[in-house]
């Protein structure tokens, strides 16, 4: 999954959600429409089978997100020193796995303007942050008793079952 929230672009989206499994979107969200979308034929009948109420609770996951985002964003300018101008907050989280041998990986990262601003190790179960203005997100994460585990058995095992 990637989101993506922005200043300063007036005519892109504050934020945007997409989907992707092996390479091709499956959903679709952002903040003009307030709609999460499902952008493949095979997730639209799977949802009607398995999970009919999924594009609402996603539409409402994303929302609540979106005001994350929003309120990250300005956080992000803030610790830059920055009022003005054009600025992107985004998270990639995902997860692996490789049908011959089984084996699983994962990854969750933020990143702001373009560069790596804070990522969960999940070998070490350690948050990185490479610049300087992520250190405060890493050492309130850091105290959040549970998370890292919680992100460790969400990429290795429940999003590896729904890859399966």
């Amino acid at each position: 999954y990637f989101y993506t929230a922005s200043s300063g672009l007036p005519t892109f989206p504050e934020f945007v959600t997409v989907g992707m499994v092996d390479g091709v979107q499956i959903d679709y969200y952002d903040s003009n429409t307030q709609r999460a979308v499902l952008k493949q034929d095979w997730m639209e009948q799977f949802t009607i089978r398995e999970d009919p109420n999924c594009l609402e609770r996603n539409t409402g996951i994303y929302q609540g997100t979106q005001q994350t985002f929003k309120a990250n964003i300005g956080i992000a300018k803030q610790r830059f020193n920055q009022t003005g101008g054009t600025h992107l907050y985004q998270m990639m989280y995902g997860c692996e796995w490789d049908d011959e041998d089984d084996s699983t990986d994962g990854y969750h990262q933020y990143g702001y303007d373009g560069e790596d601003f804070i990522s969960l190790d999940l070998k070490t179960l350690t948050w990185v942050a490479p610049r300087q203005q992520a250190v405060t997100t890493k050492l309130k994460w850091e105290r959040i008793i549970g998370l890292k585990e919680r992100h460790k058995n969400y990429y290795t095992k429940v999003c590896v079952d729904w890859l399966k």
